[in-house]
C-alpha cells in the first residue's frame, strides 16, 4: 500500500515521503479500515513541524481522520463492527494518509451507507469539537448570540451551522470577501472581512452594544485580545486553538470586571476520558447531518500525490472549509 511518511520535521512538501510499506494488521481491540477520504487539520502540519503539544517519533504520517470501510478485524472486538461496515475512524495521532489504516475499535465509529465518504471523514474532529464546545462548554442557548472567527475554516464553518441549528444567531470573521461570502452561504446572519473591517465595532453594533453571548475563537493571538472587548457580560470566550502562532494572556481583572468566563476546549482528552460523549456526539451530528442541519463544507479534494501541496496551503491559510485526500483518485 502508499503511504506518506516524514522522517525528519519540516515544512509538509520538504519532508513527505511517498512510500510503499506492508498493509498493516488488526490486533486485539483493533480493526483496519480501507482508506476512502482522510481529512486534513492544521494539527498535522504542526506536528509536521514539531510545533504540537503532542511529539510523536519519527517517522510519522499526517491524517487525524479518515472515512472508509471495515477490511478486517481484530480479536475482541465486540462493538458490532465487521468487515463491510462503513465508518469514520481516528488513526493515533496521525496515520491517516495511507490506502489502510489500524485503529482502536472503540475509535471507528459506523455511519449510514448513504453517508459519502468524504463527508465522513470531514464531520468528526471539527463537528465533534464544534459542538461539544457550543454545547457542553458554552452551553449555548437559542436565542444567544455567537461570535465564531475563522469562519469559513473547517472548525468555523462547523461552528457557524451548528451555532444556527442550535437557535442562535450567528456572527462570524473571515479573511477576504470570498471567505467572507463562504460565511453568508452557512448561515452567518453577519459575516465580516476581518482584513477590512473592526470586527469589535461591528459585533457592538450589531448586539446594540451588548457584544456577544459565546465567541468561538480557533486562532488566538490578537484575535483573542479583542474579542475580550466585544464578549457580553456573562459571556463565554472558547479557546479552541492558536492558528496564529500566538498564545495570549488573560487578564484577571478584565475577566472579574465583565464577569465572562474563558473556557477550555481540548476535544481530543474525551476520547480518553469520557469515550461515551464521542458516542453520543457522534449520534447526533449523524442525525444533523441526515436532517440536512450540517454539511461538510469541502473546500478541495485532493488525490494522494497533491497531498503534501494540500497541507502546505493549509498551513498557509489559502484553503475554504475542509480539505480531503482521495487515495483512489
Amino acid at each position: 500500500m502508499r503511504i506518506w511518511r516524514a522522517s525528519e520535521l519540516g515544512e509538509p512538501t520538504d519532508v513527505l515521503r511517498l512510500e510503499d510499506a506492508e498493509p498493516p494488521a488488526p490486533g486485539p481491540g483493533q480493526v483496519a479500515v480501507r482508506v476512502e477520504a482522510c481529512a486534513l487539520n492544521f494539527p498535522d502540519v504542526l506536528l509536521l513541524r514539531g510545533q504540537y503539544q503532542e511529539k510523536p517519533p519519527l517517522p510519522i504520517t499526517p491524517g487525524l481522520e479518515v472515512g472508509g470501510v471495515v477490511d478486517e478485524v481484530g480479536d475482541g472486538v465486540d462493538n458490532g463492527l465487521t468487515p463491510g461496515t462503513r465508518v469514520l475512524a481516528l488513526p493515533a495521532l496521525g496515520g491517516g494518509l495511507a490506502e489502510r489504516v489500524v485503529v482502536p475499535a472503540r475509535l471507528a465509529l459506523p455511519v449510514p451507507d448513504t453517508f459519502p465518504s468524504d463527508e465522513a471523514a470531514a464531520l468528526h474532529i471539527t463537528y465533534q469539537t464544534s459542538h461539544i464546545a457550543l454545547h457542553r462548554r458554552a452551553a449555548l442557548q437559542p436565542g444567544e448570540t455567537l461570535l465564531v472567527h475563522a469562519g469559513a475554516g473547517g472548525v468555523g464553518s462547523a461552528a457557524i451551522q451548528l451555532g444556527r441549528a442550535a437557535g442562535a444567531r450567528v456572527l462570524a470573521t473571515a479573511g477576504g470577501p470570498d471567505k467572507v461570502a463562504v460565511c453568508r452561504d452557512l448561515g452567518a446572519e453577519v459575516a465580516i472581512d476581518y482584513r477590512s473591517e473592526d470586527f469589535v465595532e461591528l459585533v457592538k453594533e450589531h448586539t446594540d452594544g451588548r457584544g456577544a453571548d459565546v465567541i468561538y475563537d480557533p486562532v488566538g493571538g490578537d484575535v483573542f485580545d479583542r474579542s475580550r472587548r466585544c464578549i457580553a457580560w456573562e459571556g463565554r470566550l472558547l479557546v479552541i486553538g492558536f492558528t496564529s502562532g500566538r498564545i495570549p494572556q488573560v487578564p484577571a481583572n478584565h475577566v472579574l470586571l465583565k464577569n465572562y468566563s474563558v473556557v477550555g476546549v481540548h476535544w481530543g482528552q474525551y476520547t480518553a476520558r469520557e469515550p461515551s460523549l464521542i458516542a453520543s456526539t457522534h449520534a447526533e451530528l449523524v442525525r444533523l447531518h441526515g436532517e440536512g442541519e450540517i454539511k461538510p463544507l469541502i473546500g478541495r479534494r485532493a488525490t494522494m500525490d497533491e497531498a503534501p501541496q494540500a497541507l502546505a496551503d493549509l498551513g498557509a491559510r489559502r484553503t475554504v472549509g475542509k480539505v480531503v485526500v482521495i487515495p483512489d483518485a
